[in-house]
């Protein structure tokens, strides 16, 4: 149709123009990097303008044959549009202006070019502007690549370097995250989980943790755990509860582990020897999802001690192979598995030492003496002694220790640390404050001393008082009766029930 055949034309920068520049188009992690990358997009930009007005203008400089051919072409389409007239270009008309034909050229055929302009003139503005917010400056001068390692205190002084990853999740330590925060400051509603917490402690930790604001997750199989405890709680949208056995993997995802699940009396933990496993699984846990972890361990850890009052340094004078092993051997081993999840992982983990402790929603009949001593005097039974009675333990009130144990979870310190009340009493000396609190008259049946029974205990917290600023503020008098009052709900209000049920 057309006497001359169509001159090729390109919409490109020739191929080895763009083997040379291919190298370049690496992404760079510095900013300095980036600023290099910068100039270089814009200096070969404007280097190859001069070629890209070159191809411009041999197009405008084709005849008009050619023109029509490749509007023929680019309407083939359309029938209607074959018979329409095409204007031709001649020498007659005025020529364009050919300083802005490489731009609209780049504009209409160089898009990708122009992304990498945009992308290296991003880079070059965050580079000149890194750090605009003074928040975000301040935060990250306390990134855990600068964290020092020797400042944290659990790092023992004579102890080798940590390997580097646990440097760098122990740095976050340094940081205002996981909720550290005072406990009477306002802060960031978290997602807990408490294991045991239906029972005694547990309860008391879940009522300030809601109180608190947080979203709480109580996982509990109910073996000395009472959904009593916890009653007040249904229907709250902040509170879940899970009938499960922790020696069972569970995955939720939550910011904090206080596992408390383990029996603490003889009387149970002889049948249900869980701490091993259920910690080695919520030690899992925090792994998985990065949560911190704390771990309610006991002073039984220090055995029979031979020393006297007991600090968080003395290892204890135990007997593996006693009945009561199963239990103190269980807590020193569950301490073991979460130092080695914290040095060896990086796991944020917390140890805390609990000793005696009394309050309200303990078990009637756990064989633990100061509910002994209570239920049997509400009973009007002999308060059963055991040994001569010359025993010495420390009791707490629980809350307390509820109170120790958010405070070291929202601290900045692995521990272990003990948790006790070091006011000392004599088994001879606690029965006559029962006495004092419910009946004077009540008597006192000693009996023989069982196997393995502690002669002493006391705890040392002057490491609470230093780095927690925690102590005990509720005295065993003051305590106690409050105990008292539980107590006789619970035994006397369920004693009515039975009655009317067995009349009905």
């Amino acid at each position: 149709m057309h006497g001359s055949p169509p001159v090729p034309t390109t919409s490109c920068l020739p191929p080895q123009n763009f083997a040379s520049l291919s190298p370049h188009y690496r992404t760079l992690s510095s900013s300095s990097s980036s600023l290099s990358l910068s100039f270089f997009f814009t200096f070969n930009l404007f280097s190859h303008i001069p070629k890209l007005g070159h191809i411009q203008i041999v197009s405008e400089a084709m005849n008009s044959d050619q023109l029509v051919h490749r509007t023929h072409h680019t309407h083939t389409h359309n029938e209607d549009l074959q018979d329409t007239p095409i204007l031709e270009s001649t020498p007659q008309n005025k020529p364009r202006n050919l300083s802005m034909n490489p731009i609209r050229y780049m504009l209409r055929e160089q898009r990708f070019l122009f992304v990498l302009i945009g992308i290296a003139i991003a880079t070059l503005f965050f580079t000149a502007f890194p750090l605009s917010n003074p928040e975000l400056a301040s935060s990250s001068l306390s990134s855990p690549l600068l964290h020092d390692p020797t400042r944290d205190s659990s790092f023992s002084s004579g102890s080798s370097v940590a390997p580097t990853r646990r440097v760098l999740l122990e740095g976050l330590e340094s940081m205002n995250v996981g909720g550290k925060v005072p406990l009477g400051l306002k802060s960031k509603s978290q997602r807990i989980v408490v294991t045991g917490g239906a029972g005694f402690v547990g309860s008391h930790l879940v009522d300030r943790l809601i109180a608190r604001g947080d979203s709480v997750i109580v996982i509990d199989n109910f073996f000395t755990g009472r959904k009593e405890n916890l009653a007040h709680h249904f229907g709250n949208p902040k509170f879940e509860l899970i009938r499960h056995d922790v020696v069972e993997p569970i995955l939720l995802e939550v910011d904090q582990i206080y596992h408390l699940a383990c029996p603490a009396s003889p009387v149970h933990y002889k049948f249900n020897p869980t701490n091993v496993v259920g910690t080695l699984n919520m030690l899992g846990l925090a792994k998985r999802v990065g949560a911190r972890f704390l771990l309610t361990s006991t002073s039984e850890v220090y055995g029979d001690p031979l020393q006297h009052p007991q600090v968080e340094t003395y290892w204890g004078n135990v007997n593996p192979i006693g009945v009561r092993s199963c239990y103190d051997e269980g807590k020193r081993t569950a301490e073991t598995l979460s130092m080695d999840y914290h040095r060896g992982l990086g796991i944020e983990v917390r140890i805390a030492r609990i000793f005696n402790t009394y309050g309200p929603r303990m078990c009637i009949d756990d064989g633990r003496v100061v509910s002994n001593f209570v239920a049997q005097a509400l009973r009007k039974e002999p308060l059963t002694v055991y040994g001569d009675g010359k025993q010495t333990r420390s009791f707490q009130y629980v809350s307390d220790l509820v109170e120790g144990l958010m405070r070291l979870m929202e601290g900045n310190h692995v521990g272990p640390f003990n948790l006790g009340n070091p006011g000392e009493f004599t088994m001879l000396e606690l029965a006559q404050v029962v006495q004092d609190t419910i009946d004077p008259n009540a008597k006192i049946e000693f009996r023989p001393n069982t196997e393995d029974d502690p002669h002493k205990r006391k705890p040392d917290i002057s490491k609470a008082k230093e780095l927690l600023g925690w102590e005990p503020t509720v005295s065993l008098r003051k305590g106690l009766p409050l105990m008292v009052t539980d107590f006789r709900q619970r035994i006397f209000g369920d004693a009515k029930d039975n009655i009317a049920a067995e009349a009905a």
